[in-house]
């Protein structure tokens, strides 16, 4: 189950999305150092929501087994919508680097953990990605959402990581390649998809 989890986080990460994006317009702008000054805010971002989820639906899950069955029916809902919104967003990125500062390691590291933190977006996809992926009868719950995060913040790190070292190459092939880009847009869709499916059977 835990590889399932690395592949699905794996190749969410790489598919565009507003995060890697971001990424990579600021590693364009302000270097690849400042580029993983703002994933590592993001990462610690994902923390926050990690705990936040660990404490939360732990405790729902403990005092009663309906609701852990409703949470993953609605994750697997809100996966389906987000396979639909992906769906119907063009097969092109825009890469706007216009009109952004030159900031500090610090000021980048701030707004990308903010920039996480107070989106309410990746509270309600943690929600709907990880209590499908708990792996242990025996294991706390809390224990188990902590791993799960772990696996998440270093797999997306490292991908968005190596975005921010070749943002320089990524900018420019993106930018002429509508292929890849259609490509991971319909493999972030099946993605969504699959793991809907996997929470609604599982």
């Amino acid at each position: 189950m835990l590889h399932a989890f690395v592949l699905a986080t794996a190749t969410l990460a790489i598919s565009p999305g507003p995060d890697n994006i971001f990424v990579l317009t600021q590693s364009i702008v302000n270097g690849k150092k400042k580029g993983l000054a703002t994933v590592a805010g993001l990462m610690m971002g994902c923390l926050v929501h990690t705990t936040l989820l660990a404490f939360g639906v732990s405790v729902l899950i403990k005092e009663n087994e309906t609701i852990y069955q409703f949470i993953k029916l609605f994750g697997a809902a809100y996966l389906l919508f987000l396979a639909y919104k992906v769906f119907k967003s063009p097969s092109e990125i825009y890469l706007n680097t216009q009109g952004l500062e030159n900031k500090s390691l610090g000021e980048l590291f701030k707004q990308g953990f903010i920039m996480n933190v107070l989106n309410p977006k990746v509270t309600i996809f943690f929600l709907a990605f990880f209590p499908g992926f708990l792996f242990s009868d025996k294991l706390n719950t809390i224990f188990q959402f902590y791993i799960l995060g772990f696996i998440f913040i270093v797999v997306s790190f490292l991908i968005f990581g190596t975005i921010a070292v070749l943002s320089d190459f990524l900018g420019k092939y993106l930018k002429e390649s509508r292929m890849v880009v259609s490509f991971l847009k319909w493999l972030q869709i099946i993605v969504f998809i699959v793991i809907a499916v996997y929470l609604i059977f599982s």
